[in-house]
C-alpha cells in the first residue's frame, strides 16, 4: 500500500511509531537462536514502515473527525512522554490506557490490530513478508493466472461526467448471494436490469493469495469492519459477487424447522413442498457436490476429536467445480479462488445475467432509493472512478431490489426514509468463537480446503438454539490481530507456533438481536453485544466444547481468544480448572475476539409492518416496487451457513416480482 499524505502532527507521528513498536518491538534473544528467528525478534513495526502505512490508511479512508479522535488517543500516550519510556514501561502504559475507558480499550485494540495487519501482512515487491520465514508461513503458493488466461467476462457499464442516467425495468443494489440470483432471474424473465455494486470487479487474475490485499480489495471496510463498540468483528464481502467470492463454499439447505418458523412469521410458501424448486434450482446452478470434499490436517484433527467423543460429523457439500479445484491452494480462498473452482455468483448467476443483457456498474455506492407517491422510481448512487473522481448516477427503474447485505441494505433504507420502524432492527449475526489447538506435529492449516466438515452435536443445546462445530484456515494477519497481547515478546512467541496451530470454530444460532443505524454521514453503524443471556451462554459453552475437542484431538496447548489475561492450557495442567476459567471469562466488548461472517435479518419479512420491513412476498410494506433480496430478509437466524437460504429465498422473491407481486 502506498503512503500518500501525512495527517498526523510530528508529535502524534512519533507517538504512533512508539506504540506500534510496543506491540511489535525489537527484541534481543539468545545468540544460539536460529538466525531467521533472531531477525524476526529484532524486527520492529517501524522497521517495516508500519506506522506510515497506518497513517496512509487514515488519510485514504477516515473522516477528519475520525483522524482527530485517533490523534487524541495518541495524545493520551504522549502526555505520559510515551516515546521516551523503556519497553516494559510502554507495555504497562498501553494496558493502563486500554483499561481507562471502554472507548480507549476499543481504540487501543484497533491500533493493535492495524499494527499486526501490516506487520504480518504487508508484502514486499516480490509478494513476500520478511516475518513469514520465522513463523513458518510460506505466503502465496502459486501466482495468479494472467488476464489472458482468466479474462473478465462480465461487461462493466461505463459512466462518466458529473452526472449520468441509466434506465431499466429493475435496479438491483448488490451482487452477492441474493443480488446475483435476483439479477439472473429477473433478466431471464425478460426484465432489463442494472446491477449496482459498491466494490470492484476482480477475478482470478487479481487473486494473489495475499491476506492484506485480499481484505482491502474484497471485504467491507477492508476487512476491518466491526460493531460500534468492538464487540464483534464483521466479515462481509464487498466486490462483484459479494460474499460468495470470499466465503468457504459451505452449502446447507434451509432446515425444515426454520422454514416452518419463517412461514409462521409470514413468509409465503416457504414451508410448502413447492419451495423445494427454488432450493433445487440454486443447488443445481452452483453445482453443489461432495465428491471432491477432502480433509486437511485441521479437519482431520476435528474429525478425530468428534469420533473420540462420540459426536456426529459429516463432510460438507460445496459449490466447487471439481474439474479445476486444487485443494493444495484452497486454504487461501478467503482472498479469492485463483483456480476459479469456487462457483460464486460471479461465475454463475451474474454471468448468466450479463450474458442475457444485464448491465453492471461497479464502485457504485447507492445513496438513496428514489420514490414518488409511495412507489419506487429508481436509485441514486455515487460512482467512484479509479482516479478518485465521482459521477452521480441515477438509475430510473420502477423495481428496486435491495441486496447489499444486512449491514448496507438497512442503511440504504434509512438514508431513503422508507422501510418503516423495523428497518435496521432484528439484526442476527451467527456469532462465531474460536479456540486454537497447538500440536506436536505441523498442521500447516493454510493447506487444503478451507472448510470441509462439520458437527451439529450442539445445534439444539438451548432449545431451538445452539451452535455448529466447524474449522477454518490459518493466516498470519487474522491470527495475530485476534490473539491476546500481553507483551511483544509473548505475542511473537505465539506467532512462531503458527504451523502447529489448528483452529476450531463455532457458529451459533443467535437468540438475541442487534441493529443497524446510520451516523451523521449516512454510514451504516452496527450495534450488537452479548447482552442476551442465551447468546452469552451459547458462546461460552461453545468455547468449552471446542477446548474439549482440541484436547481429544491431542493438542499439547490450547489457546482461547480472551484478550487479557492470556487464557490457555498446556498439557499436564488442570483441564477442568481451565474450562471453569473459560466459563467465567468476560464477554464484554473487546475482552474476547468474536466474529461474524453471516449478517441477516435487518430488513426482515413478515406480516406486521411494526416489526417487519417487507411482506411475505418480499416487497416493502410501505413502498411499492422495493423488494428485499438478501439475507436481511430472514425473519430469524437460520443457524446454518446461510448462502443457500439467501439464494433460494431470492429465487422465490424474484418469481414474485415476475408475477407482478402477487403471491
Amino acid at each position: 500500500m502506498a503512503v500518500t499524505v501525512g495527517v498526523l502532527s510530528d508529535t502524534r507521528r512519533r507517538t504512533l511509531e512508539a506504540v506500534c513498536d510496543t506491540f511489535a518491538p525489537s527484541l534481543q534473544v539468545d545468540e544460539e537462536t536460529d538466525e531467521t528467528l533472531r531477525e524476526f525478534y529484532a524486527r520492529s513495526a517501524s522497521d517495516l514502515g508500519v506506522p506510515a502505512q497506518i497513517e496512509g490508511l487514515l488519510a485514504q479512508t477516515a473522516l477528519p473527525e475520525e483522524i482527530e479522535a485517533f490523534g487524541q488517543l495518541l495524545d493520551g500516550f504522549a502526555a505520559q512522554d510515551f516515546a521516551a519510556l523503556p519497553l516494559p514501561a510502554r507495555t504497562e502504559l498501553v494496558h493502563a490506557v486500554a483499561a481507562s475507558s471502554p472507548e480507549a480499550k476499543f481504540g487501543v485494540r484497533q491500533l493493535r490490530a492495524l499494527t499486526f495487519l501490516f506487520f504480518y501482512g504487508l508484502p514486499d515487491e516480490a509478494g513476500h513478508n520478511p516475518n513469514w520465514d520465522a513463523i513458518g508461513y510460506p505466503g502465496p503458493l502459486s501466482p495468479p493466472p494472467s488476464p489472458e488466461q482468466a479474462p473478465k467476462t462480465i461487461a462493466i457499464e461505463s459512466v462518466s461526467g458529473e452526472s449520468a442516467t441509466l434506465v431499466a425495468d429493475a435496479c438491483v443494489v448488490g451482487s452477492g448471494a441474493g443480488g446475483g440470483v435476483m439479477a439472473a432471474e429477473l433478466t431471464r424473465g425478460g426484465r432489463s436490469v442494472v446491477v449496482l455494486e459498491m466494490g470492484q470487479y476482480r477475478n482470478e487474475a487479481d487473486f494473489k493469495q495475499l491476506e492484506l490485499p485480499g481484505y482491502m480489495e474484497l471485504y467491507l471496510g477492508g476487512g476491518l469492519a466491526a460493531s460500534e463498540d468492538g464487540s464483534i468483528a464483521i466479515l462481509a464481502g464487498s466486490t462483484l459477487g459479494g460474499g460468495t467470492v470470499v466465503n468457504y463454499m459451505n452449502c446447507i439447505r434451509t432446515p425444515q424447522q426454520i422454514r416452518e418458523e419463517w412461514a409462521a412469521m409470514g413468509v409465503e410458501g416457504i414451508d410448502q413442498p413447492g419451495y423445494e424448486q427454488h432450493i433445487d434450482s440454486v443447488w443445481q446452478r452452483l453445482g453443489v457436490n461432495d465428491t471432491a470434499t477432502s480433509q486437511n490436517r485441521t479437519h482431520r484433527k476435528m474429525i478425530e476429536a468428534c469420533e473420540t467423543l462420540g459426536y456426529p460429523h459429516r463432510p460438507l457439500t460445496r459449490n466447487a467445480d471439481t474439474s479445476c479445484e486444487d485443494p493444495r491452494t484452497c486454504g487461501y480462498c478467503y482472498a479469492g479462488c485463483q483456480t476459479g473452482c469456487k462457483q460464486s455468483t460471479m461465475k454463475t448467476f451474474l454471468q448468466d445475467a450479463a450474458d442475457a443483457g444485464a448491465r453492471f456498474v461497479v464502485g457504485a455506492r447507492a445513496e438513496r432509493i428514489l420514490t414518488e407517491d409511495g412507489r419506487a422510481t429508481g436509485v441514486q448512487a455515487l460512482v467512484t472512478h479509479e482516479d478518485g473522481s465521482t459521477t452521480t448516477l441515477t438509475v430510473q427503474a420502477p423495481t428496486v431490489v435491495l441486496a447489499a447485505g444486512a449491514i448496507e441494505s438497512p442503511a440504504l433504507l434509512l438514508r431513503s426514509g422508507i422501510g418503516g420502524p423495523a428497518a435496521g432492527k432484528h439484526l442476527r449475526l451467527h456469532p462465531a468463537s474460536l479456540v486454537a489447538g497447538v500440536y506436536e506435529q505441523p498442521i500447516e492449516g493454510w493447506i487444503g480446503q478451507i472448510q470441509s466438515a462439520l458437527s451439529d452435536e450442539f445445534k439444539h443445546c438451548e432449545g431451538e438454539h445452539g451452535f455448529l462445530i466447524e474449522a477454518t484456515t490459518v493466516a498470519p494477519c487474522i491470527v495475530a490481530m485476534s490473539m491476546p497481547w500481553e507483551d511483544g515478546a509473548a505475542h511473537k512467541q505465539l506467532l512462531a507456533k503458527l504451523p502447529y496451530v489448528a483452529p476450531f470454530i463455532s457458529v451459533a444460532r443467535d437468540h438475541g438481536e442487534g441493529e443497524v443505524v446510520i451516523d451523521d454521514h449516512g454510514r451504516a453503524v452496527t450495534r450488537w453485544s452479548f447482552g442476551d443471556e442465551v447468546d452469552a451462554r451459547l458462546f461460552s459453552r461453545a468455547m468449552v466444547e471446542l477446548a474439549k475437542l482440541q484436547r481429544a484431538a491431542g493438542a499439547k496447548e490450547i489457546l482461547t481468544f480472551f484478550q487479557r489475561p492470556l487464557l490457555r492450557w498446556r498439557e499436564g495442567e488442570d483441564f477442568d480448572a481451565f474450562l471453569t476459567e473459560i466459563e467465567s471469562g468476560s464477554l464484554q466488548a473487546n475482552d474476547i475476539a468474536a466474529f461474524t461472517a453471516h449478517q441477516m435479518g435487518s430488513c426482515r419479512m413478515g406480516t406486521d409492518p411494526a416489526d417487519s420491513v417487507a411482506n411475505g412476498r418480499g416487497e416493502l410494506h410501505d413502498t411499492k416496487g422495493v423488494w428485499i433480496g438478501d439475507g436481511s430478509a430472514f425473519p430469524t437466524a437460520p443457524g446454518v451457513n446461510p448462502m443457500i437460504s439467501i439464494m433460494s429465498l431470492a429465487h422465490s422473491t424474484a418469481a414474485n416480482i415476475l408475477r407482478g407481486g402477487r403471491g
